[in-house]
């Protein structure tokens, strides 16, 4: 077995390379540039947080959904305003990150003029990780709470077969002396991407992440994956992914539960996942100095603790995220060698629409 690449061994890009490679990559799939542009903002944010599961190795599923019509390439998407804070956004079957921009962007449009903005999107796919979003709303001075549905692969619980999905769900606060709190969770304990990763590393997973096709607990990757995930908590976590699933989909008139259709078994089908933008102005509740010093305090108060294990400091959701941000920038960002390659090959198809 040939060993796995180490962090060094990748390829490395600085911010506008890979910004520019990732469009490039988004146009020779079909995207016209700008929504190439916007898609790879969020796939760039999510490897600069460390979370390569959801950055532009992303490439592999969205392109071949792209190629064979899976995903709409030349998505109109259309945001309607039925009210002053709130906006409908109809994705058109966009590449979800595309979408999930669109509806981001509205809901900061609504949050300026009416100190809150909540925008419900519809006929969406896979947006990535949540914290991207996070971020880009916080560095514009807007509070968050952001989920998206998701692919049912969780029973309902208590039951036996997967009728939810592993919809994320994410909070963020804006801190003007320093970093944003940034809390971005799945519903389950772990999500399926780090169970497929053990798979192909041939390696067994905890017996708490996931159960076989009979909802019996598993430490086989594969069972895992025939099976369904476990959710954080218990019935709380449960109950937590159906409230998601119901502003993000019930509410946005996309699809929820058992209709969302799975991407890896019906890659050609529209998915008509659901996003929810909900956005707090937080320049209508104070001064940038009133809150960046709240922000202060607030973690000077966690770090304060003495940690339980000396080698693993207390911290404050987000840091982790924001610390390796600041590691790539100095460093490069590292990105696996065949995740480079497919990116080259798309590139190299675009043209400059």
């Amino acid at each position: 077995m040939t060993a796995a690449a180490t962090p060094q061994d990748k390829p490395r890009f600085n911010e506008a390379e890979l910004t520019e490679l990732g469009t490039r990559a988004f146009q020779g799939l079909g995207l016209p540039r700008q929504d190439a542009a916007d898609v790879a903002r969020i796939l760039l944010l999510a490897d600069m947080f460390g979370l390569s599961t959801h950055g532009f190795s992303r490439i592999e599923s969205y392109g071949e959904r792209l190629q064979i019509g899976g995903i709409n390439a030349r998505a109109h998407i259309r945001v309607d305003a039925p009210a002053p804070a709130l906006r409908l956004v109809d994705g058109d079957n966009g590449v979800g990150p595309l979408v999930g921009m669109h509806a981001l962007r509205a809901a900061m449009e609504a949050a300026r003029t009416q100190g809150v903005g909540v925008a419900f999107a519809r006929g969406s796919n896979h947006f990535g990780p949540i914290s991207p979003y996070g971020l880009i709303a916080a560095q514009e001075g807007f509070a968050s709470i952001i989920g998206s549905n998701a692919t049912t692969t969780i029973a309902p619980w208590g039951g036996s077969d997967a009728r939810l999905g592993n919809s994320p769900v994410g909070f963020g606060v804006p801190n003007p002396g320093g970093d944003p709190f940034l809390l971005d969770m799945a519903m389950s304990v772990v999500a399926r991407a780090k169970i497929r990763n053990a798979l192909k590393a041939g390696q067994p997973i905890p017996d708490t992440w996931a159960t076989d096709a009979a909802g019996k607990p598993t430490t086989d990757p594969k069972a895992a994956l025939d099976g369904f995930l476990l959710p954080i908590g218990g019935h709380k976590g449960y109950g937590l992914a159906l409230l998601v699933d119901l502003f993000s989909g019930l509410l946005s008139n996309a699809a929820y539960l058992t209709h969302v259709q799975s991407w890896s078994d019906a890659p050609e089908q529209a998915q008509n996942l659901g996003h929810f933008f909900i956005l707090i102005d937080t320049s209508r509740l104070g001064s940038a100095q009133w809150l960046a010093e709240r922000m202060k305090d607030f973690a000077a108060i966690l770090h304060g603790s003495a940690p339980a294990d000396p080698d693993r400091p207390v911290i404050v959701p987000g840091e982790i995220e924001m610390d390796k941000m600041r590691r790539q920038r100095e460093e490069g960002i590292a990105l696996d060698g065949a995740v480079v390659a497919l990116l080259r090959e798309h590139a190299a198809k675009a043209t400059s629409s």
